[in-house]
């Protein structure tokens, strides 16, 4: 089924790096609107709520606000951060194959609203894809002459830079971003200062995830109105939800923010494979919540799953049926982040490894009710025990497969 709504994916945006159709339908505009008043831009995302997509949901008016006001020492940086990693999240690697210069010029007037003159597009050394049309598409902006718009309005030279990360999943967290940039292991650094104040080799640094600046043009180009209305409730815009496991059609799904999980899952997913009855979802990928049936009619935005105990996270959404055990999902998603702890914090490193040790244990018989308290005692103890979100984001999902299916875990025990 097509996608409704379309703003991000729309077909005439999905032209990969063909730069003379891109800008055949426009692509170019909204970069000379913010040119000609780039703090004009940071008002609009203020006014139309845009939130951070790659799965914090933080405003993004914030961010830029504090690196705006920070002087230029002697730089200031902006990372597009395209690190996309985690299991069941597959949207940002759409986004740089099909329509890289969208995601340029988002970049772009991201950097102008902030007075950023140095742009680094931190990309996953795993999507090859990704990194050729992006590689060309910035090849093709510098030979067209495009960024000297942005050079005259900042008053000095802007720099595309296309950095392949480290291939750690760790290395999507931002401050572990500003490492690799730097040149070092993508250790997660402490915070405070946050990157705004004191980032790439201590400059201030706006780090926003791809699908985020994807949507800077449209907001220019058509204002706070227009995109607000593309949402539904409280939902602003459009949203590319990650769809995946047990549905008839998976696939990314742009849809308005706020819309409800039911109608993601049966008429744009269709439904369960075998028809079989909906057992649970994971929101926002696997380092998230739980969701049930009882959830269907919940609206996908930021505020109305985190009033729901869910998380909206990246947007992507795992659905597993009746017959799929949730010690078992659980279990191998705990495996695959105690695999990627960079091992900085004895916490987290220890911490992920116990977990998932007792997880194995539980989900293969042998588990006792002995690891299953340890286990919940562990939940209560190690949340904020690191730098970095990977450990409480653990925690988070163990806390929400105990909450709704607790009867499993016992049920597993010898």
């Amino acid at each position: 089924m097509e996608p409704l709504n379309q703003l991000l994916l729309h077909p005439d945006h999905r032209v990969g790096a063909d730069l003379t159709r891109w800008q055949a339908h426009g692509g170019g505009s909204a970069l000379s609107a913010a040119a000609a008043d780039p703090a004009a831009v940071r008002e609009l995302v203020r006014l139309a709520d845009l939130r951070g997509l790659g799965g914090s949901g933080f405003p993004v008016w914030k961010k830029w606000d504090v690196v705006a006001a920070e002087p230029a020492r002697p730089d200031k940086y902006l990372v597009v951060n395209g690190n996309e990693d985690e299991p069941g999240t597959f949207k940002d690697r759409l986004l740089l194959e099909e329509t890289p210069h969208q995601v340029i010029e988002g970049a772009v007037i991201a950097a102008l609203a902030v007075g950023a003159n140095r742009v680094v597009f931190y990309v996953n050394p795993d999507l090859a894809r990704s990194l050729t049309a992006l590689k060309l598409a910035i090849e093709q902006w510098r030979a067209a002459g495009l960024t000297e718009i942005a050079a005259r309005a900042l008053g000095r030279p802007l720099e595309l830079e296309l950095l392949p990360g480290s291939g750690h999943y760790i290395g999507g967290e931002e401050t572990a971003a500003l490492e690799w940039i730097e040149g070092r292991f993508p250790f997660p650094r402490g915070k405070p200062p946050y990157p705004a104040q004191s980032g790439v080799h201590g400059c201030p640094t706006l780090v926003n995830n791809v699908e985020t600046l994807a949507h800077v043009p449209h907001l220019v180009l058509y204002g706070v109105d227009w995109f607000r209305g593309r949402g539904i409730g409280r939902g602003t815009g459009t949203k590319l939800y990650s769809l995946s496991g047990d549905v008839l059609h998976p696939g990314v799904y742009e849809l308005p923010m706020g819309t409800p999980l039911r109608e993601l899952i049966y008429a744009h997913g269709g439904g369960l494979l075998s028809g079989k009855p909906l057992k649970a979802v994971f929101t926002g990928g696997p380092s998230n919540t739980l969701l049930t049936p009882a959830d269907l009619d919940v609206a996908l935005d930021f505020d109305s799953l985190r009033e729901c105990g869910g998380s909206l996270g990246t947007g992507a959404m795992i659905v597993i049926s009746e017959g799929t055990g949730v010690v078992k999902r659980v279990a191998e998603y705990v495996r695959f982040f105690a695999h990627s702890s960079c091992g900085q914090c004895p916490p987290c490193k220890t911490g992920t490894a116990t977990l998932s040790r007792l997880l194995d244990r539980i989900d293969t018989g042998r588990g006792t009710p002995a690891d299953l308290a340890t286990l919940e005692n562990l939940c209560a103890m190690l949340p904020n025990s690191g730098r970095c979100h990977l450990l409480n984001g653990v925690v988070q999902l163990l806390d929400s497969s105990f909450r709704h299916f607790h009867h499993e875990y016992r049920n597993a025990l010898r």
